[in-house]
């Protein structure tokens, strides 16, 4: 017997280690610019260089390489750039925690070098972690050319971040306005709506005594803000409440701060809530800050940017404004003002970062235009093609709930600045020019830089104005303002503009659904009103990474899985495998343990060794004649293709990848294989040379071909196998195409039924398979397979009947 040309028994992890590093060195998958091929452009999401990848972004870039490769396949030039983030709140917060520091307590200079110290000690674990899981990237190394690994703190990516800036600005998208925003104390910062997240928090309805000036008479008013009494603008009820009607156009004096504050009709009030009757105070909630705005209240802010009491608080100033709750409950308590309290769950908004309770405070800020464009934005959500379906209305949903536009500054440091320059004396604007980075708190204005006055319109250059003192802003950009650039970037928006015409739009965005509402929206958002287009023309969106019973990973419940120990435990080709056959996007989430990754490795240690079988068999040489046994199996390989084709194309790699498991493991190993090994052998020479040929043919056609199918699934393996028996590397070879169509007589599972029924009698009876069987009857339609069935279960006679009988 030929000895296997497929050396080893089994699949090792240890085989990959060789094969990407070889991937590395070559530049296997490198971008090429100059190609004629049609460009498929994947805006990979850059994970923080500061933590670890954890097993829901291994998973998520484990499917984007199913989809690179599958395209490559397909005979498109794949555009796969690494890009890592480096920008933003997540790194000022390590540095905070690292060095012990508080940087709005420090210089702007010290407090961005203790960020980058920070970026300087982060590990690169990451790419390392990508780079073993077979990630084929276009490049492992920083530049600035398509495909190459970007930086986002890098100063070719914020000067674009600027120049989008710039555009905007000069085609009026932007502009600055004092308002109530909401300010999360922790990070020192205005946030947008979009990076709040809300909690069922304990709280208390406190009933707390009012006085109506005009009459003397007490109303309660139920608050859960008592601290905020001293900004009380007004008290409402609802037309339709009765009890409160003859209070109409009367005056009431808050407790404590005796303020007088108008009372009036309003639908706001709820009468079902509390005791019907509102104190309006700026600002408790969203509600306070619509109101106040409709009313041309003017507002009185009493919180700090620290989360301190203000002047305004009266008796409460300096403390924390969870403190001064507690505090003013007491002092209402001693004096009689208050009725009862009532312990309540009240939906509170939080800093999605911070986890601090949002207040609500006067800050003046730049804000992009998106409330004017709500119908777009609808309509472009229903353009974009969303992988699942479903996905889309998490999109609409955001875009219905938007109020307000997006605040876009940030009081904070680590991120890109805005590029902008003051002379207050004149009330002109200096905005930097394009083409370069800009840091304006700590250079002077470009002497080439636009000036504008207060109506926005160009009235020179800076050096113009030789007498102007230019004043740096001290600002920097939300961190989505920041994000939302990416496939702009790839592309090279402004930087080439022949090859961003030559692909746009982006061909794809994967992403989590937690941030559809940012970095998706954002992003078509903002690349529409810079191009007037749509930059994606699809979107996938993955679900959450959950463990074997569903919980939700986390440290502290004990469940995180770190792909680094996946990979080094069992390689990356059973977590490839399990990332496929898992990753189902019509289902909520994905679960995931060792023993289901180790379960995956199962079918690779089963495709192993199918191949090493054919591989004891020479290629066919001169002419072959296939059997009908033959046909069938190819006619089931042709379904796979077409299936793997037409799921691949919509990103489910999930159903193609259920069907090659089985066809390996069930039609082909256990039906295909010991229905033509007789024939492959053909020791007995009971076969002719054409129909042994065909057996061959037949063995490693299928098995090239399942290869190519599960190429970009599991990239090590196929390429072991194909390399070892065919000298080529299968991930330049072209997606299977039907060759032919056969049509037979009978059905896969005829021939399942069939050697179903034949070995189940041979185990009743304790015989072995290898056991003769005197007379067996088989459906007629199988007649054509009658030789290859005598040699599978050694039958002497077989005769024919509607159902298999054995004697």
């Amino acid at each position: 017997m030929t000895e296997p040309r497929l050396k080893g028994k089994h699949w090792n992890k240890d085989f990959e280690k060789p094969i990407y590093e070889k991937w590395k060195k070559d530049k296997a998958y490198a971008f090429d610019k100059k190609s004629k091929k049609k460009v498929y452009s994947i805006d990979t999401p850059p994970p923080y260089v500061n933590t670890p990848v954890h097993i829901g972004q291994a998973t998520t870039y484990v499917l984007m390489d199913f989809f690179a490769r599958f395209r490559r396949m397909i005979g498109q030039e794949v555009l796969f750039p690494l890009g890592l983030d480096r920008n933003g709140l997540p790194i000022e917060m390590a540095a905070e925690k690292k060095f012990n520091v508080k940087l709005t307590d420090l210089p702007r200079k010290k407090a961005t070098e203790y960020c980058e110290n920070i970026l300087q000690e982060s590990s690169l674990a990451s790419t390392d972690t990508f780079l073993k899981s077979g990630i084929s990237f276009n490049s492992w190394k920083l530049g600035n050319e398509p495909g190459d690994v970007y930086y986002t703190d890098s100063p070719e990516y914020r000067s674009l971040t600027q120049e989008t800036f710039f555009d905007m600005w000069n085609k009026d998208l932007i502009y600055e306005d004092n308002r109530a925003n909401n300010w999360c104390p922790g990070c020192q910062t205005t946030i947008a709506d979009a990076e709040i997240e809300y909690r069922d928090l304990s709280a208390f309805f406190n009933d707390v005594k009012f006085k109506v000036k005009e009459t003397g008479e007490e109303i309660i008013i139920a608050t859960t803000r008592p601290e905020l009494i001293c900004t009380c603008g007004m008290i409402i009820f609802n037309p339709k409440d009765k009890r409160y009607k003859h209070l109409a156009g009367k005056t009431a004096i808050t407790p404590i701060f005796e303020k007088e504050v108008p009372i009036k009709a309003h639908p706001a009030a709820e009468m079902d809530k509390g005791t019907g009757i509102m104190m309006m105070c700026s600002f408790g909630d969203v509600t306070d800050i619509r109101f106040f705005r409709e009313q041309r209240l003017e507002p009185v802010i009493a919180i700090n940017k620290d989360g301190t009491m203000n002047k305004h608080a009266g008796f409460l100033k300096g403390i924390n404004a969870r403190e001064a709750q507690k505090k003013i409950v007491m002092e209402l308590h001693s004096k009689g003002l208050l009725l009862g309290q009532k312990k309540l769950v009240h939906r509170t908004p939080v800093c999605e970062r911070s986890k601090d309770i949002i207040e609500f405070i006067n800050m003046k800020e730049f804000y992009v235009k998106q409330v004017e464009f709500k119908d777009k934005m609808r309509e472009l959500a229903k353009k974009l093609n969303f992988y699942a379906s479903r996905s889309r209305q998490i999109m609409f949903d955001w875009i219905d709930s938007v109020t307000i536009d997006w605040p876009v500054s940030r009081r904070r440091y680590y991120a890109t600045e805005i590029p902008l320059w003051y002379d207050e004396k004149n009330s002109y604007t200096a905005l930097g020019p394009k083409g370069k980075y800009h840091q304006p708190w700590k250079t002077d204005a470009p002497k080439d830089a636009p000036v504008y006055d207060k109506n926005r319109k160009k009235i020179g250059l800076v050096k113009d104005f030789p007498k102007s003192k230019w004043v740096g802003e001290m600002r920097v950009f939300d961190t989505w303002f920041d994000s939302s650039i990416t496939p702009l970037y790839i592309l090279r928006y402004s930087r080439d503009e022949e090859f961003f015409k030559k692909a746009h739009p982006c061909s794809l965005r994967p992403q989590g659904k937690e941030i559809v509402r940012t970095w998706l929206y954002y992003t078509v958002l903002k690349d529409y009103l810079l191009t007037g287009k749509l930059v994606f023309e699809d979107a996938w969106i993955n679900y959450h990474i959950v463990d074997e019973k569903g919980h939700k990973m986390s440290k502290s419940s004990g469940n995180i899985i770190d792909p680094q120990d996946v990979i080094n435990k069992f390689g990356a080709e059973p977590f490839r495998l399990w990332s496929a056959v898992e990753g189902n996007l019509d289902s909520t989430d994905f679960r995931c343990s060792f023993d289901r990754i180790e379960g995956a490795g199962k079918t690779l240690t089963k495709l192993w060794n199918v191949a090493r079988f054919i591989s004891v068999f020479p290629e066919p040489k001169g002419k072959y004649e296939l059997s009908a046994v033959d046909k069938w199996i190819i006619q089931e390989v042709n379904s796979l293709i077409k299936l793997s084709r037409k799921q691949y194309e919509v990103y489910d790699f999930h159903n193609p990848a259920i069907k090659l498991k089985h066809f390996i493991w069930e039609t082909f190993a256990s039906h295909y294989l010991e229905l033509v090994k007789s024939r492959a052998y053909n020791q007995e020479k009971k076969f002719s040379r054409e129909y042994q040929n065909g057996a061959l043919f037949t063995l490693n056609y299928c098995l090239d071909t399942v290869l190519k199918l599960l190429a970009p699934i599991v990239p090590f393996i196929t390429h072991k196998i194909y390399n070892d028996l065919r000298g080529k590397d299968i991930h330049v070879e072209s997606f299977p195409k039907l060759e032919q169509d056969y049509k037979v007589k009978f059905s896969t599972e005829d021939i399942i039924t069939t050697n179903s029924a034949i070995w189940k009698y041979k185990k009743d009876k304790n015989m072995s398979l290898r056991d003769e069987l005197k007379d067996v009857s088989i459906p007629v339609k199988l007649k054509s397979l009658e030789n290859d069935l005598k040699a599978m279960h050694n039958i002497k006679t077989v005769k024919y009947g509607k159902k298999v009988s054995i004697s």
